[in-house]
């Protein structure tokens, strides 16, 4: 069975959220990431080496980084339906968008949030107002970031559009709101944030 290692209110909630869309079996084990000494244990560090969550342990593998356990999830269980083929002409367009959340969405909206003001040629990821630019133009073709079918690309996407919301930093009127309570309507995000309520 796999064992995600969580903490309520973290990047670990889109690997729940992305375990709770399989309706496979697993279990939790909540690390508290402010206390050194959980993030010490063998099992969690051998699991996560840079002591992160979320992680996951599913047999003798040991993986962190939520994009990479999206799509390790998402390739173990095919039938689910999260993730194009590998020789699907789509699995290049879902690559991008499992990536554009680590490598774009992120650094924008912390460069946003933190109010930060790197120098134009300091930005590897461009600026916050391209990316919005981008995902709208992204959505345009559907409900789903790859057109009518849902996929891990929409766990990673949704889960950190959320805390644009959140954190007040949407546009106004954006596409993305609408986008976000798809995502928010999902029975299994809601599992996922009724679990973090209850943490």
């Amino acid at each position: 069975m796999i064992k995600l290692f969580w903490c309520p209110r973290t990047r670990a909630a889109r690997a729940l959220w992305m375990l709770e869309e399989l309706g496979e079996p697993f279990e939790v084990r909540q690390i508290d990431i402010q206390d050194e000494a959980q993030k010490k244990t063998m099992d969690f560090r051998v699991a996560s080496p840079m002591g992160k969550v979320p992680a996951i342990a599913d047999g003798d593998v040991m993986l962190s980084e939520s994009a990479a356990i999206c799509m390790y999830l998402a390739d173990k269980y095919p039938a689910a339906g999260l993730a194009p083929a590998i020789d699907d002409l789509a699995r290049g367009n879902y690559l991008y968008w499992m990536m554009f959340t680590p490598g774009v969405l992120e650094p924008a909206m912390a460069e946003k949030f933190g109010g930060w003001e790197p120098k134009p040629f300091q930005h590897g990821w461009g600026d916050f107002d391209s990316m919005v630019k981008t995902l709208e133009a992204g959505l345009a073709n559907g409900p789903w970031i790859l057109g009518e079918q849902f996929s891990a690309a929409d766990v990673m996407l949704g889960s950190s559009a959320n805390f644009l919301k959140m954190f007040g930093i949407l546009p106004e009127g954006s596409p993305i709101e609408a986008y976000i309570e798809r995502c928010l309507a999902r029975p299994a995000y809601q599992r996922t944030l009724a679990r973090e309520a209850d943490a």
